[in-house]
């Protein structure tokens, strides 16, 4: 089966597209930021007591990279770390890994899906493993040169 990429920066909504013999996977970095009224005192815990700073939409960080699969950042760190889910959007029932991020784009396993990273947020830090499953690209463009990318317009114009 060929693998075939979808960008889904952009997209505010979920999306299931099934192409025949074709894998597609989700690409681009995104942002899952929480409304600032959301923010309580469990947040600020995370952040005091484990340096998880979860993002609100009152300080949605710029992010200067194209990733391959999507990593959906939900945090960061006070080194200018991210901590993302790899390869769909953040869900507490997801079993989609959890990554961390280094400032220099060096990225680490945290845990193997949400429920997981939530267990061991007192020591997170500790468990970090390399992960070398995420490719760093400085645009979607230079992706495109390497990958084969779903043009989403044409296929619905095919419908």
């Amino acid at each position: 089966m060929n693998k075939v990429y979808l960008d889904v920066t952009g997209l505010e909504n979920g999306l299931c597209i099934f192409v025949e013999d074709k894998e597609i996977i989700p690409a681009g970095t995104t942002v899952y930021y929480l409304s600032l009224s959301e923010k309580n005192e469990n947040y600020q815990q995370y952040a005091d007591e484990y340096d998880i700073h979860f993002i609100f939409d009152d300080n949605i960080p710029k992010l200067s990279f194209y990733t391959v699969p999507q990593v959906d950042v939900f945090a960061t760190d006070s080194e200018g770390g991210l901590i993302g889910t790899v390869g769909s959007i953040t869900d507490l029932e997801s079993n989609s890994p959890i990554c961390y991020i280094n400032k220099n784009k060096k990225c680490f396993l945290i845990a193997n899906d949400f429920k997981n990273f939530l267990e061991r947020t007192d020591n997170w830090k500790n468990h970090l493993e390399p992960y070398n499953e995420i490719i760093f690209y400085s645009s979607k463009l230079k992706a495109e040169k390497e990958l084969e990318f779903i043009n989403l317009k044409e296929l619905i114009e095919e419908f």
